[in-house]
């Protein structure tokens, strides 16, 4: 069974500039981010949670930090 779904103009965009070729559908790009995220390795899964985790605890560092940091060396 088919089914409409609605999204915003900007994501319709985003969409058509993800097309690889005229005719591809969007479903087809959907079905190939879903799968990208899907195939995440563990280690990755693991780091993304750490990473979410630092930035709730605000652990992580600035772009000027890092600029300074760079200059510095």
């Amino acid at each position: 069974m088919d089914t409409t779904i609605q999204v915003s103009k900007e994501l319709l965009e985003k969409l058509a500039v993800m097309k690889m070729h005229e005719k591809e559908s969007y479903e087809s790009i959907i079905w190939d981010l879903i799968e990208d995220r899907m195939e995440f390795s563990e280690e990755t899964k693991k780091n993304i949670a750490k990473s979410e985790e630092e930035i709730k605890a605000r652990k992580t560092i600035s772009l000027e930090q890092i600029k300074k940091t760079a200059r510095s060396k």
